[in-house]
């Protein structure tokens, strides 16, 4: 099988990270590559803004051209800011193009909840019931039959898999859950902003958008209907002083009738992600750091029971696992092929 991919919004670093996994992907083509179309300088060569691609893709990246999309695409990757995508959405679907859409655009089912996170009306309401959430621990058999696919964010991929387990038999205080997330600057994307820069950010450490970051609504969304109770946390992000990756730190109280222990606590996860080929459980009382996963599709994650309260440590690589490798991953189980294929050797 070999399928034909186009990628909008190319040169940012999720599309830069696209299109080295899709390249060593034996199953794919890239055939065209686009820019949003707006506040860009033009055509521009891709090896000549990455010259990594120099000989390996050197594709032209100019505005979408809806003509080549449709001759020569059979599925088109959105590594667009949230809030363009949906502009792009209703056109691809109608030419008959698998979509996923890397944005944040469809991952919010409430559009009122949306306008309220991202200052804007949602104008592809249409749309919305019909996009996949992209969590393939969670949502692979939609996944596989979908045309429209909302990628997770970086920091719900985290924290979704680090409480999944947990919330899906009850074991927990569903009104006290306390997520303390750290992430490193590309996290934010491409911004020329003086609170990214590296003068800025170098030597520090600081939190940010306390309890009002956007991602806080989708952890919601997925993990009340995980637990079929409504779910609030408080969720509180931090810029680290690094490149790459994120690792959560989740606090959490027992349910009053929950019997656990460290023992059948580390097996509750090991059950639940058994079949996962991304997920790996560290031992008792053992934690894992960024560096485990940095450059892989891996989320680990350590718990531990401390008494009447729970520590659970998730952590990923929020360019892959967060966003890109993600997004691939997706792309397998679309097109029926082994989840792993071109995302065990990053």
């Amino acid at each position: 099988m070999l399928i034909k991919v186009g990628i909008i919004g190319a040169t940012g670093h999720t599309g830069e990270v696209l299109i080295e996994l899709l390249l060593n992907h034996p199953n794919v083509l890239i055939t065209h590559i686009f820019n949003s179309g707006k506040g860009v300088q033009g055509a521009q060569v891709i090896s000549d803004v990455f010259p990594k691609f120099k000989h390996r893709l050197d594709l032209v990246c100019a505005k979408p051209d809806w003509q080549k999309i449709k001759k020569n695409c059979d599925l088109v990757f959105l590594a667009l800011p949230h809030t363009v995508s949906m502009k792009f959405v209703p056109k691809l679907l109608s030419l008959g193009k698998k979509v996923i859409d890397l944005s944040a655009d469809y991952r919010i089912l409430d559009p009122d909840v949306y306008k309220k996170f991202y200052k804007l009306t949602h104008q592809d309401k249409a749309n919305l019931k019909n996009a996949v959430y992209g969590l393939p621990e969670l949502n692979r058999a939609r996944i596989k039959t979908a045309k429209l696919i909302a990628n997770p964010g970086c920091y719900p991929t985290s924290a979704i898999l680090g409480l999944a387990p947990l919330l899906a038999v009850n074991f927990v205080n569903t009104d006290s859950i306390i997520i303390d997330a750290k992430s490193g600057v590309s996290g934010a994307g491409k911004k020329l902003e003086k609170e990214y820069l590296f003068s800025e950010i170098d030597g520090d450490f600081r939190a940010y958008k306390v309890n009002v970051h956007q991602h806080a609504p989708e952890i919601n969304q997925v993990l009340s209907k995980v637990s079929g109770a409504k779910i609030n946390v408080t969720f509180v992000p931090h810029l680290l002083p690094i490149e790459r990756g994120i690792l959560s730190t989740i606090y959490l109280k027992k349910a009053p009738k929950a019997k656990l222990n460290a023992k059948n606590l580390v097996e509750l996860y090991r059950k639940f992600y058994k079949n996962e080929p991304f997920i790996r459980i560290k031992p008792d009382g053992i934690f894992p750091r960024i560096k485990d996963v940095a450059e892989t599709n891996f989320c680990d994650i350590g718990v531990k029971d401390f008494g009447d309260t729970i520590i659970v440590i998730s952590t990923i690589d929020n360019l892959l696992k967060g966003a890109s490798s993600q997004a691939v991953q997706n792309m397998n189980i679309m097109y029926k092929l082994p989840e792993t294929t071109g995302l065990l050797l990053i």
